[in-house]
Order: C-alpha cells, then sequence, then structure tokens
C-alpha cells in the first residue's frame, strides 16, 4: 500500500491549495505531538497543534506520571513492610487515600507546564482546543464550541495517542469498571482489587495497590506475567508478587461478569483443565488487557488511509499512504512507550518539514523499555526468547545482583543481568535485567549498542563503587572470564613460572 506507483496516484481526485495556512499542523499533543510541534517551532516553521483533551497526553494524566507518582508511594509502605531488614524492628504507617490523591494530583500540577499551552505558545506554536477531521490531504476541520475552523497544511502529522481496550465480556455494562484512564478516579482505597490483565500496566498497579492495603487478584489468560519477556523474569516477579500476597489466576479466561444486590465478581475458567468456572468477587476492577488507537473521528475513511491491526499503517519515513500525512506514537506505532512517540516525532518533523530535499528513515534497532514493578523489569534489543525463534547464533552471559555489593546493602540483592551477545563475539544483541533500578542500569548497555560498542569496553569503563550500574561491569566481566585466551595464559603462566 505504501510503494511508489500507489503515492504517485494517491492524490488524484484531490486538489491542493494555493498557499497553505501552515507549514506544519500536529494533531494531538501527547508526547508525540508535543515533540513533532517543538521541533517544528525550532526548525522556524509555522505550526499549529490541535488537542481535544488535556495537554500532556495520557502520560502525564493518566499514564506514567500519574502511575510512578503512586508506585513511589506504595515503595514507602514497602519499606515500612520489611523495616526490620533496615534494623528498625517495629514501624508503622496508615495510608491516606485521600492524601495519595492529592499527591500525585500534585505531582501532575507540577510536571503540567512542561507541556502546557502557554509554554508552546511561548514557542511560537499556534495552540487550538478541539477535535481535528481530516477534510483533505492537506486540510483539517477543528471542531470546538466555538464552531468549526479549517486550516491547511503543507504536512501533518497525526499524533492521537491510544486508549485502554475494553474487552465486550458478558455483562461488563453491568459492573462498575476501570482503566488505566479512570483508576485516579476512585474516591477510595479499594478492599478487594481485581485486575484483569497481566501486562506491564496490570502488574504494576496490581503490586502498589496491594502495597497501598488492598487485597489484590491478577486474572491472566497467558500462563505466566509479562509474556513479552522471558520466563525467568516471569517467574521472579509472579514470586515476589506472592510473597507480597497478590493471588495470580494465570491460565484462566474471564468469561462473565455479575452483579448481584451490591456484590460484584468475576466469573472465570482456568485453560486446558476441566474445573468448575471459578467466582471472583472484587470490590474494584481494573481492566488492563491492552490499548487500541485513538483512530475514530479523524476522517481516515474519508481519504483512504489505512489501518494495519487497528494502528495507522506508516513507510519508513512514517509516512501514511499521502507522502505529506505522517502518524508517530501510539496511533500507528508497535512500540507503545511514551519514549518512542518521541523518537519518532524527531523523524517526522524533520522529514515532514525538508521532504523531498532530505529525510530520514525511523531507526528502531535500540529501543528500550520497562515495567516499574519491584523488582524492576528492563530491556533492550532481543530476549532469549526471541533470539531462538530467528535462528540467532547467539550466547548467553548472566550477573546475578544478589552478587553486587550496592545491592547487598541496600537489602535488594535479588534479580539478573542476562546479556545476550553474537557467539564469540562481544556485540551486544540484546540485555535483560530484572531489579532495583533496572530501568536506570540499562541506559548504559542502550549507549552501547546504539553506538556499537562492546562487553570489552564496558569491562574497560571504570565504574563508581558501590553502585548498581557497577553491575554491568561485573556482566561485562563474566563474558570475558568465559572468552579467556587459555592457551595465551598457559605460556604466561610457563612465563611467571620461569621468572621465579
Amino acid at each position: 500500500m505504501l510503494n511508489p506507483f500507489h503515492r504517485s496516484k494517491c492524490y488524484h481526485g484531490w486538489q491542493p491549495p494555493k498557499r497553505f495556512d501552515r507549514n506544519l499542523i500536529v494533531i494531538g499533543a501527547g508526547a508525540g505531538g508535543l515533540v513533532s510541534a517543538y521541533i517544528g517551532a525550532t526548525l522556524k516553521a509555522r505550526v499549529t497543534l490541535i488537542e481535544k483533551g488535556g495537554m500532556g497526553g495520557d502520560c502525564l494524566n493518566t499514564g506514567c506520571v500519574p502511575s510512578k507518582a503512586l508506585l513511589r508511594t506504595a515503595a514507602f509502605m514497602a519499606d515500612i513492610e520489611r523495616s526490620a531488614d533496615l534494623g528498625v524492628p517495629e514501624a508503622s504507617a496508615e495510608v491516606d487515600f485521600d492524601a495519595v490523591k492529592t499527591r500525585i494530583r500534585r505531582v501532575i500540577d507540577r510536571i503540567a507546564p512542561h507541556d502546557s499551552v502557554e509554554r508552546y505558545t511561548a514557542l511560537g506554536v499556534e495552540v487550538l482546543r478541539g477535535a481535528a477531521r481530516l477534510e483533505s490531504p492537506w486540510q483539517v476541520a477543528i471542531e470546538s464550541d466555538d464552531g468549526t475552523r479549517r486550516l491547511t497544511g503543507r504536512a501533518i502529522i497525526i499524533a492521537t495517542g491510544a486508549r485502554p481496550f475494553i474487552p465486550p465480556i458478558p455483562g461488563i455494562d453491568e459492573i462498575d469498571w476501570r482503566s488505566s484512564d479512570t483508576i485516579w478516579e476512585m474516591e477510595k482505597l479499594p478492599r478487594r482489587l481485581l485486575v484483569l490483565g497481566g501486562g506491564p500496566i496490570g502488574c504494576e498497579l496490581a503490586q502498589a495497590f496491594a502495597r497501598l492495603g488492598s487485597r489484590v487478584t491478577i486474572v491472566e489468560m497467558l500462563p505466566r506475567l509479562l509474556g513479552r519477556e522471558d520466563e525467568e523474569v516471569s517467574a521472579q516477579i509472579a514470586e515476589r508478587f506472592q510473597e507480597e500476597g497478590i493471588e495470580l489466576k494465570l491460565s484462566h479466561r474471564a468469561t462473565a461478569f455479575r452483579r448481584e444486590g451490591g456484590e460484584q465478581a468475576l466469573i472465570c475458567e482456568e485453560l486446558a483443565r476441566d474445573n468448575a468456572p471459578e467466582e471472583i468477587p472484587f470490590d474494584e476492577v481494573l481492566i488492563a488487557i491492552g490499548r487500541q488507537a485513538n483512530t475514530d473521528g479523524l476522517g481516515l475513511d474519508t481519504l483512504g488511509i489505512e489501518t494495519e491491526r487497528g494502528r495507522i499503517a506508516t513507510d519508513r519515513y512514517l509516512r501514511t499512504r499521502y507522502p505529506n500525512i505522517y502518524a508517530v506514537g501510539d496511533v500507528a506505532s508497535r512500540y507503545q512507550f511514551t519514549h518512542t512517540a518521541a523518537h519518532e516525532a524527531w523523524y517526522a518533523a524533520v522529514n515532514a518539514l525538508f521532504d523531498p530535499l532530505k529525510k530520514f528513515s525511523a531507526d528502531y534497532r535500540v529501543i528500550p523499555w520497562a515495567t516499574f514493578t519491584d523488582p524492576e523489569v528492563a530491556r533492550v534489543g532481543l530476549s532469549e526468547t526471541e533470539a531462538r525463534e530467528q535462528g540467532i547464533d547467539f550466547e548467553v552471559t548472566r550477573y546475578g545482583i544478589d552478587d553486587l555489593d550496592r545491592a547487598i546493602t541496600d537489602e535488594a540483592a535479588t534479580g539478573f543481568i542476562k546479556v545476550l551477545t553474537k557467539r564469540g563475539k562481544d556485540r551486544i544483541l540484546g540485555v535483560t535485567i530484572v531489579g532495583q533500578h533496572a530501568s536506570e542500569i540499562i541506559a548504559e548497555y542502550v549507549l552501547a549498542m546504539k553506538h556499537g560498542i562492546g562487553l570489552n569496553r564496558i569491562l574497560g569503563t571504570t565504574h563508581i563503587y558501590p553502585t548498581m550500574a557497577e553491575a554491568n561491569k561485573y556482566a561485562a566481566g563474566q563474558w570475558k572470564k568465559a572468552h579467556a585466551p587459555e592457551r595465551l595464559l598457559r605460556w604466561v603462566e610457563r612465563f611467571q613460572r620461569w621468572r621465579r
């Protein structure tokens, strides 16, 4: 659908304006849209940014920022729970859920100016509030309380993000369900929280609420949590969750919701078994089984812009079937991360403003991500499972963080670093880290993979003692030990013996 022949024909029947109102129109003010508008303004283009909801998108308002604020409070409660391990025999604290919500709101309010209308207006971006709809490859209609306004742009970037997917489970309309968008609206801490889905969002929020005092049950269709990671990662997180009192219903399918009187419950069945259906009562249920792209109302059908698996289809330059219309972030990308949306926005904005003079192919070779459970899970590049499936000749180097001095001092001696390298070489193919601050530790490997730095150079880099990042050097040392030049060392041993 994106080949040159189609491109030459795609504008047939459309008449471009003689002059354009804007160089760039950006639809959506989440991470992808904000970065696109910022780059456009920096490059002295005339830019309009359109947003119908809150500036900052999901990340600021319902995603990354509020969830990490909640996780910090939950981590504090976990430290209270294990205070004896830290030399404090008795410690206690009570959760004031209203105060927790107030703190989350305060954190959002403090970060909000980074994404505000005022900031982007000061940068030279025109910010319009309303719902955008494509009417031609160059024209956008903006519907707001003040009526309809139309603008033309030489280039358009769609960055409308995604929303939680709510499955059509029988009875779901009869219960009061929550998603990652609406869980922040709960008025009180639930006594019993059911989490439907064992992916990153479900796992992060399940552990947070369990630590705040909720009795949490996770129902997941797959036989393990965090299905995109290797099995040993899933096992370690599951073990920690069970230690913290989280009940896991793995390999379970949700079949129906039921409400009788004031009681709500989920009916589920265990896959591949003939057991009777189970009924799990709850006070609140979080639906966290995936996300779907926000494409409704954009006018994609009018222009014939194709989608693939519900996301807008783009080529390697992030163009849709129209060379002047781009899509970035969750609405188009298979990597649904804030940092990926920002990464794509650079390519889209530069390509939109300089094509056909110059354009760049989006680089997905090194995309890291993390799940902010405790312990954290961070990965970049291939997992061991993926490498096997792709038939790659690789070897695994593993370093246990339980051996790391700083982890021991912090009572965080759990987890591991697993590095995949090309067989016989120190070139890094992928890294998985499970442990405290894994999302920070992995940055060294992201840099190494991006710039072709191998384990030998990481081993030769001085790391501050005692830090968690030292684990990277020790992992490189494990690789070096496994590849020691035995023949040379035997000669060295003879030489040292002769010198004695």
